[in-house]
């Protein structure tokens, strides 16, 4: 405390546009997981404060809330994974990150003992904690709660309570994964991935057999049980091999839902995907992509109408029903504790939020939540009580209960009293013209106060993915929601802000997203990029030689693109963990690709990266990036500060060792931050 007050004395003292620091505007405990009790009224979640990682628990019925575990360190050690062990009054979840292709668990805090990622329990009173496996990950309590099933080193384990001892339930080829128990506890559904194709397997406690269910060279996944036990819903995918990631893809061989039923052993497909749009399979995001409802319809995400959308078919097959038409998007779902109602977060007449709605297979969308909040990941309790996470532009993400479309926040407490929501302008929706004419949605950032006659500074960020959207409020996953509290700070030291929801990112519908041309295909986004600069050079109050660019991941790519090829527009930029030949990156998610076989792919995706177009770039940039990063190889960092150097362009260097992509440590965002606002400073407010 003692140190921000000082820090907005100096500000002060020195006549500088901020109200506060970036250590308050990211101070906020950011919530994650959160998930809600079947027995007791009551919701549990993963607060992160400042690194500090705790679960938190809230009685529904008087509104109280407290942490439950005790952990006090900011040490980089991630808490997920949480399961209600109602009967015992604990809580089950999984605490470390999980290894690289090396085998290494992340320890950015360096640790010389190392981390562990290992499955703990906690008692809901007393805070005691107990180790349940040193080494696990994915746990699934059974519906009995007799036993706990979790994967270790591709296998299937068991924790049995009553004997307090862990084996493996069985011995597979393949790497497991999927795991879903029969209602009856008798059963356990998991994935057996073997490369090309994936099977559906179920084991049986009782008779200790495998059996793999109706085996195709396809890839089955997504397995959901009937409410009787007696049948299981899957997914299936054709097998296509010379598919590459960071490449437009409209269509596919169609997919299919397929049923299998335990007592005749005969295995039905219900519903497949028709040819061409929505023929390729599009996720959301929730525990399951299949939902198989009380009233025996199966309901499933598609995008056969250009949107990710649900819809519903008859669980012994028939036409499907589309439950949510519109020109919107469908992100966050959950299925109500009865099985007959789905909650869900989308963009439905607000493109550029989400709200809460609900439906059914045979009733329409109802609206929960409205206004100028982000409400999203929607939890029914055990009285029928709503529950999501919430934010708005000025206001960061929290956990909120949801009565008569008003959200009220819980926990409200945690929130630091210097947080300065009242400091904080929220940004303003605007829609640009790409440079090849498309349309592009951004949010705008402004000083706390625009003197007309005055030229400001501005840049531009872009988030990473590409599969993203930043939105009108704090983000919905924590490295975005630490970006737009940059954003907001970088607002508030005077630079106008432009934040670009660039083509091929989500929320505006499948050509949007599948944009041609894209990433290693051309880099069409690149048109977004110099639209977005020309939008902020075009405003009257943009001072046209002081535009800089920053953004993380894909949009590190974007931020070297814009360098690279457009040193003229941009005076400066901060490229954080990006993408510098597409090459490199392509096989760090497809281990078989091969540039040298692939010659015409590959020079496709060289011409489409920052690094051909070194020769032209002029403007400095700071690079930052962790060592351990798992999705951008640290060598891609390596690479263009070597070329950087060939051409003498001033570049600057922040390294985090043992750091992976998504920061694990705050310490270092604040790093990372405190730096990009100096670079800024110094090479546009300087200029």
């Amino acid at each position: 405390m003692k140190n921000r007050l000082l820090f907005s004395l100096l500000l002060a003292a020195n006549g500088l546009f901020a109200q506060f620091s970036i250590e308050q505007v990211l101070s906020s405990p950011f919530p994650t997981d959160l998930t809600a009790s079947t027995q007791n009224n009551s919701v549990a979640w993963v607060f992160n404060q400042e690194g500090v990682r705790n679960i938190w628990l809230s009685d529904l019925d008087d509104q109280s809330s407290k942490a439950i575990t005790k952990f006090d360190q900011d040490d980089g050690q991630t808490i997920y994974n949480l399961i209600f062990q109602d009967k015992a009054q604990r809580i089950i979840f999984v605490r470390g990150d999980g290894p690289n292709r090396r085998g290494e668990i992340p320890n950015p805090s360096l640790r010389a003992d190392g981390t562990q990622r290992m499955i703990l329990s906690v008692d809901w009173d007393s805070g005691d904690l107990d180790t349940l496996s040193t080494n696990g990950a994915a746990p699934l309590l059974s519906p009995d709660g007799a036993k706990l099933a979790y994967l270790r080193g591709g296998q299937v384990w068991f924790y049995d309570f009553a004997l307090k001892n862990n084996q493996q339930a069985f011995t597979i080829r393949g790497g497991a994964g999927g795991l879903r128990w029969s209602p009856d506890a008798q059963k356990i559904a998991f994935e057996s991935s073997r490369g090309d194709h994936t099977f559906v397997g179920i084991y049986d406690l009782n008779t200790r057999q495998i059996l793999y269910v109706d085996p195709t060279v396809d890839h089955d996944g997504e397995v959901a049980w009937s409410p009787d036990g007696s049948k299981i819903a899957f997914i299936r995918i054709p097998n296509e091999k010379s598919i590459l990631p960071f490449a437009p893809r409209r269509s596919a061989l169609p997919w299919a839902i397929h049923v299998y039923d335990l007592g005749s052993k005969k295995c039905k497909e219900v519903w497949r995907a028709t040819e061409g749009t929505g023929s390729a399979y599009r996720s959301i995001s929730a525990l399951s992509q299949l939902f198989w409802t009380a009233d025996q319809h199966l309901v499933f995400p598609y995008e056969g109408e250009g949107w990710t959308q649900l819809y519903a078919v008859p669980a012994n097959g028939g036409a499907a029903k589309w439950l949510t038409p519109g020109a919107f998007e469908i992100q966050f779902v959950s299925i109500s504790p009865d099985k007959k109602t789905i909650y869900y977060s989308s963009n439905q007449g607000d493109i550029d939020r989400q709200h809460i709605w609900k439906v059914s297979a045979t009733e329409a969308p109802v609206a929960l939540t409205s206004g100028l909040g982000v409400e999203w990941s929607p939890v029914l309790s055990s009285k029928g009580e709503l529950v999501c996470l919430a934010s708005s532009g000025t206001v960061p993400a929290h956990v909120a209960l949801v009565n008569n479309k008003r959200a009220k926040m819980l926990a409200e407490e945690t929130m630091p009293k210097d947080f300065p929501s009242k400091a904080l302008k929220a940004p303003k929706q605007v829609i640009f013209s790409a440079s090849d004419g498309m349309q592009i949605h951004g949010q705008l950032f402004m000083p706390p106060k625009v003197d007309s006659k005055q030229k400001y500074p501005a840049i531009l960020f872009f988030h990473g993915g590409s599969r993203r959207q930043m939105l009108m409020g704090f983000h919905h996953r924590g490295y975005y929601h630490n970006a737009f509290a940059m954003n907001q700070y970088l607002a508030s030291q005077g630079y106008i802000v432009l934040s670009v929801n660039y083509r091929s990112g989500i929320g505006y519908g499948m050509e949007f997203r599948e944009a041609l041309n894209y990433g290693a295909r051309g880099a069409s986004e690149f048109n977004d990029v110099l639209g977005a600069g020309l939008y902020l050079k075009n405003m009257d109050i943009v001072d046209g030689e002081k535009i800089g660019l920053w953004g993380g991941s894909y949009g590190g790519y974007l931020t070297a693109l814009g360098l690279a090829k457009a040193s003229d527009l941009f005076a400066a930029g901060v490229d954080i963990h990006g993408v510098h030949d597409w090459n490199v990156v392509i096989k760090n998610f497809v281990s078989s690709y091969d540039a040298s076989t692939q010659k015409e792919v590959a020079e496709l995706a060289y011409q489409s990266s920052p690094m051909p177009y070194v020769k032209d770039w002029r403007s400095p940039v700071l690079l930052i990036h962790g060592d351990d990063d798992r999705n951008v190889p640290f060598s891609e960092t390596v690479d263009i500060v070597e070329a950087l150097r060939k051409q003498g362009v001033y570049h600057e260097q922040l390294i985090f060792p043992d750091e992976v992509h998504g920061f694990l440590l705050h310490q270092n965002w604040m790093r990372a931050y405190q730096a990009t606002a100096d670079f800024f400073n110094r090479m546009l407010k300087d200029k």
